[in-house]
């Protein structure tokens, strides 16, 4: 048979390792990492490794469907291509006539890696529809906006000169990133100093020369703690802050109130190791700071990467080799927000202003729509009534807060389409399900959001009757009359993306990989892009918009210090992470991730499992103002006695549809809040650090 290889990207997850694909014939033999690929270098994660049972699962979606009973019921009739995207345009139609086209909602999941996003914002922009949402407030946008308005880009770490520091914040690099998790390992081999963050130990904390655990949910009193050292105890870079910063004696001033003694009180972290913690960062130079996704899970997130962005500026690792880059994109348009792209421009800013959650006062450049609004539009029809939703790749009755009002919203909707791989809890509730290939399945093109790098992704299966997110969309755009901002064929449309590097699809299937460059020093020959052209630390343009100009910590509700009361009722703290063998709630019918984790684990320390009679593999139950769920009990000392760890995003597919795959079961979102105070900049929701309770389950309940 002929044998082949073929170069292309991951799409289970937002990272964009490079991959290896060998072919006999037409069959897939094998994928494995790609050691060329400058993110992964040729280690792949767990995930990735399970590719081939992604596409050839049993379970998968093959065959549009349409709901053949009462919603939720599980019982469905196969249809063609054009009758079930006949019935969603239909009904689109018929809402966008009857009302306005603000009543149909578009939902994407989590980043896919390539331009899915892009399209369905294209997509509901032509339409008419401002109402677009995105997971943005929750992941990767506090932190991209809080740098942004400090000193103009998102940094990239360099790795290759490398760093004297590493700090790792709130992120699980093994499990999400593993390319830099890799780099973070070669780094520390060769001398460089590490400092974790996290309210767990993770396996790079037995690595680290300090390892700080703070209360979950207290992570910017921790960093204007650190601030305060450093100026303090004049460990700060003067020529850096002197001629590329403004706002340095605000600054000053501003940080006494968080001196290390009283952070101390908010954090659980010691005065001392604060001090520790940013003495090392201030003198191991260059520096670089990794942040993870738990930053943005509390609504102090955007003024968290505020301060983070501070630090970097204090300690001059901005724009040094070693240090904290500003990257040129790597000559394309962007996945992560490109106007000719999304078409943006396509609706008034008179029409983008009657958004769900436009008056709430987020900071001016977020247009996404919130998901606790959403629910509330359908519930209450607050402050317009929504009759249609569309869903792409997301699981938002796992996902979103509060989810048992999202169940609720979801059940009353008049009419919701879902586009995914596999059915889901929420795919399971809607009225039309479309079958979406996996990333073997169709040609892209992967920009991952943490590197300046793009990739080719290249289709070498199909399977059953599946399509690409952007061919459904385009047939739906016939439909609806929009079909002439849509490409014929999709590699139209990637030509199109890459007709700033000059290349068409073809020719960048042979090249593979666009790099964007490292630019050391730009500063000194630019300036900062912001209004100062200087590093804010007190920021005039935040200031002007009527938000904290320097990061100012406000304690979350439903905690023990905001909450004394609810405390004594609630007394220990909840957070939760994602396990690496699973991306948000996919992956839990694969069988080899399944084999690594069967149940979910909720962390608990000896101590406190000890206060409440609880063994080491028991079900618990565990519950807060919202309701409970039950998990399993993982003992162990690599949490703090005050804090239990949730799992994250679980539910059972082999379940069936009788209970809705056991969505409430064990689903963490059951316990977190939809309703304010939210995050002022973001409009995000407390997610982690909240109050909550646990007690022994009722026996033979779970486990079964």
């Amino acid at each position: 048979m002929n044998k082949k290889v073929i170069k292309s990207t991951c799409g289970l997850c937002q990272a964009g390792c490079g991959v290896l694909i060998y072919m006999e014939g037409n069959s897939i033999t094998k994928i494995e990492g790609d050691p060329d690929s400058p993110i992964n270098r040729g280690v792949l994660c767990i995930k990735g490794s399970a590719s081939l049972e992604y596409l050839y699962h049993p379970d998968r979606l093959q065959y549009p469907l349409k709901r053949a009973g009462e919603r939720g019921s599980g019982k469905w009739q196969q249809i063609s291509w054009d009758e079930a995207l006949d019935v969603v345009a239909g009904n689109f139609i018929k809402v966008k006539t009857t009302y306005e086209a603000n009543r149909v909602v578009f939902m994407s999941g989590s980043f896919k890696g390539g331009f899915q996003g892009a399209y369905l914002a294209r997509f509901a922009n032509a339409f008419g529809s401002p109402n677009i949402a995105t997971m943005a407030s929750v992941c990767y946008a506090p932190r991209v906006n809080g740098s942004m308005l400090t000193h103009g880009y998102y940094p990239v770490p360099d790795y290759e000169y490398p760093p004297g520091c590493i700090v790792v914040w709130g992120a699980n690099l093994a499990a999400t990133r593993i390319g830099e998790y890799e780099q973070t390992v070669r780094a520390l081999q060769g001398g460089s100093r590490l400092i974790v963050i996290d309210p767990r130990r993770i396996d790079l904390s037995d690595r680290a020369d300090i390892w700080v655990q703070p209360r979950p949910g207290s992570d910017l009193a921790l960093a204007l703690g650190m601030i305060n050292s450093i100026i303090n105890e004049d460990l700060y870079d003067k020529a850096f802050v002197h001629n590329w910063t403004v706002g340095f004696k605000e600054l000053v001033d501003h940080v006494q109130k968080y001196p290390p003694e009283v952070v101390e009180g908010i954090t659980w972290v010691k005065a001392t190791d604060i001090k520790q913690a940013a003495a090392l960062y201030a003198a191991n130079k260059p520096a670089i700071i990794q942040l993870g996704n738990a930053i943005d899970h509390n609504g102090n997130n955007f003024q968290t990467a505020r301060a983070i962005s501070l630090l970097r500026a204090l300690t001059g690792n901005l724009g040094v080799p070693g240090g904290e880059l500003s990257c040129s994109f790597p000559g394309i348009l962007s996945s992560r927000g490109s106007p000719e792209l999304d078409l943006r421009d396509k609706i008034s800013k008179e029409e983008r202003d009657k958004r769900l959650g436009a008056k709430t006062g987020l900071v001016p450049r977020i247009f996404s729509v919130l998901p606790q609004t959403i629910v509330k539009a359908i519930l209450h029809g607050d402050p317009y009534p929504i009759h249609a939703g569309f869903i792409q790749g997301g699981n938002m009755v796992l996902t979103y807060s509060n989810v048992t009002q999202v169940y609720r919203a979801f059940k009353k909707i008049d009419f919701l389409a879902v586009a995914d791989m596999f059915m889901t809890p929420t795919a399971a509730l809607a009225d039309i399900v479309l079958p979406v290939g996996t990333y073997l399945e169709f040609d892209n093109i992967a920009a991952p959001p943490y590197y300046p790098v793009a990739q080719v992704q290249q289709k070498v299966a199909h399977v059953g009757d599946c399509r690409s997110d952007y061919e459904i969309l385009r047939d739906l755009a016939h439909r609806l009359d929009i079909g002439e901002y849509f490409w014929e064929s999709e590699k139209d449309c990637l030509d199109y993306i890459l007709q700033p590097a000059g290349l068409t699809f073809e020719e960048f299937r042979h090249i593979g990989v666009l790099q964007g460059q490292k630019e050391y020093s730009k500063h000194e020959r630019d300036g900062f892009a912001t209004p100062s052209g200087k590093v804010e630390l007190f920021s005039s343009q935040l200031n002007e918009w009527g938000f904290d100009p320097l990061p100012t910590y406000h304690e979350p509700p439903e905690t023990p210090h905001s909450a004394p009361e609810l405390a004594k009722e609630y007394p220990l703290v909840l957070t939760s992470w994602k396990s690496g063998a699973f991306r948000h709630s996919g992956g839990r019918q694969i069988a080899s991730l399944r084999a690594t984790q069967p149940d979910p684990f909720m962390w608990i320390h000896p101590d406190t499992a000890r206060t409440y009679s609880i063994a080491d593999g028991d079900w618990v139950d565990i519950e807060t103002k919202r309701g409970h769920i039950r998990q399993k009990a993982h003992l162990t000392e690599a949490i703090d006695p005050r804090v239990v760890g949730v799992d994250y995003a679980w539910w059972f597919p082999e379940r069936g549809s009788a209970d809705l795959y056991g969505w409430s079961e064990a689903n963490i979102n059951i316990l977190t809040d939809d309703k304010p105070p939210y995050g002022r900049e973001m409009g995000t929701p407390n997610l982690r650090g909240i109050l909550c309770k646990i007690s022994p389950a009722d026996s033979g309940v779970n486990g079964k």
